[in-house]
């Protein structure tokens, strides 16, 4: 599939290199451009009323991502959901986003941890009418709110290269599982009641650990159903 760029204009400010890679983030998140779509320079770049070099640094900065890969006589495409990365990116990411989440709890004010129920009151009015992308742009709000005041730099910045790293795969996990994103709003308010009780710092890390596993494991099971056992 070749890329067909429509009139919508890049984001104003910042680097052309920046428009871009903006421009292109936002079309992969919002599966505009689906796995093994193609992405070809010229059209892009004519698109967005720019040559190609910034078009090419901002694919290059995907590629870095994990969200484009490149392949030889063929170019640039969306990368396409392979089953180990996501269960290693998972797994990497309920480690470091539990350490930050475990390191921002004694910064969170009560109205940071108001504006994290708030999130989550609103994807619990989802759940009876299921949007998948709303419902993950929420979640990826809420978890925001709660990591984002960590003063570790070092595993914030590892946070957010492996949220960047499975937004092309976030609205197929809770489409394809769905039921998933009951227990998702359930545990949410757990966190937040941990943060505010002042629990243990291992108990939050913990906590919100194995709720990003369990998210990975609900979506394996899904994937790899176990054979029903004879009557």
């Amino acid at each position: 599939m070749t890329t067909v760029v429509g009139q919508s204009p890049a984001p104003a400010g910042g680097s052309k290199s920046e428009q871009a890679y903006e421009w292109l983030r936002e079309r992969i998140a919002r599966h505009e451009y689906g796995p093994g779509y193609r992405l070809v320079l010229g059209p892009i770049a004519d698109g967005l009323g720019m040559s190609v070099v910034p078009v090419r640094e901002a694919i290059r900065r995907l590629e870095a991502e994990g969200l484009v890969t490149f392949e030889r006589n063929v170019g640039a495409r969306v990368a396409v959901v392979d089953e180990s990365e996501y269960v290693f990116t998972m797994q990497t990411l309920g480690l470091v986003e539990g350490a930050a989440t475990s390191l921002s709890a004694p910064l969170l004010t009560a109205a940071d941890l108001d504006r994290a129920a708030q999130i989550n009151d609103r994807m619990a009015r989802l759940l009876d009418d299921f949007d998948p992308h709303l419902f993950t742009q929420l979640n990826q709000q809420f978890h925001s709110v709660l990591y984002e005041p960590c003063p570790n730099p070092h595993i914030l910045d590892l946070v957010h290269r492996g949220w960047s790293r499975l937004s092309g795969l976030r609205d197929s996990t809770f489409a394809f599982v769905p039921g998933r994103a009951h227990h998702s709003v359930d545990e949410h308010a757990e966190i937040v009641d941990l943060i505010r009780t002042g629990a243990d710092p291992l108990e939050i890390e913990l906590a919100a650990r194995t709720h990003r596993w369990r998210t990975m494991d609900a979506f394996l099971a899904a994937r790899h159903p176990s054979p029903e056992l004879p009557a």
